[in-house]
């Protein structure tokens, strides 16, 4: 819901940055490393209770994550790096779920509505991405004259009440207030759900049509952080 917004704040920013790294000779893939890594470090310090420098590793992954697209539109995409970068975030995205449990014994159950809704919600995201793409190569073999088949991204993205810019905001609250994990955790779980429930109802709507051809709007959602095409 808020990923737009913040992507035309944040967007000159990053691009600037991006163009530095890229002109370093700094690859994509590297980025994106450097950034999964500093989310693995946030997650065992969340484990361990270090909620300071949890926060702190896991706002450098949010960053490392948000150049990694700038500087591979300079150096070059790949699919591989889109890949790889959806990858990354998934995982960090359900580790930092799993250490708010572990060092926050009452919020286990939430926790784990948590997940079961990111899981209900990234398989409508992946299914719903193939499908999609896959209209969209047999509609490029029938009518190769369309100019508005294919758009170069990695994946297809469908927008919700619950994005990349929420589920950041929402860690940023589990390491302030880690004695409301529980009720924080209920709450996203909630909007998750729904989100997966507007995943759901959209694919729905699009994939009943036979050969209809349409594109799902790029916002990355709980699960589906933003990513981009990467140089390997």
């Amino acid at each position: 819901m808020l990923d737009r917004p913040a992507r035309r704040l944040l967007a000159p920013a990053l691009d600037a940055v991006g163009g530095w790294l890229a002109a370093a000779g700094v690859r994509p893939l590297a980025v994106t490393g450097a950034g999964w890594l500093a989310g693995v470090g946030a997650c065992v310090a969340v484990g361990f209770g270090q909620w300071t420098l949890g926060l702190v590793l896991w706002l450098v992954n949010r960053l490392l994550d948000g150049l990694d697209g700038p500087v591979a539109r300079r150096r070059g995409v790949t699919d591989l790096g889109g890949f790889l970068d959806i990858v990354a975030d998934f995982s960090i995205y359900a580790g930092f779920v799993l250490a708010v449990a572990v060092a926050v014994p009452d919020a286990r159950v939430a926790a784990l509505a948590l997940l079961t809704a990111y899981y209900v919600s990234g398989t409508a995201f992946l299914a719903l991405s193939s499908l999609i793409e896959r209209r969209r190569s047999d509609l490029r073999s029938s009518d190769r004259g369309r100019s508005d088949v294919g758009d170069g991204r990695s994946l297809r993205f469908v927008g919700g009440l619950a994005e990349g810019t929420e589920t950041v905001v929402v860690y940023v609250l589990f390491c302030l207030f880690p004695a409301h994990a529980a009720l924080i955790a209920w709450v996203f779980a909630a909007a998750v759900a729904v989100t997966a429930a507007q995943r759901i109802g959209y694919g729905v709507q699009i994939l009943r049509r036979p050969g209809t051809d349409r594109t799902a709007s790029d916002h990355p959602t709980p699960g589906t952080p933003a990513t981009a095409t990467q140089e390997t």
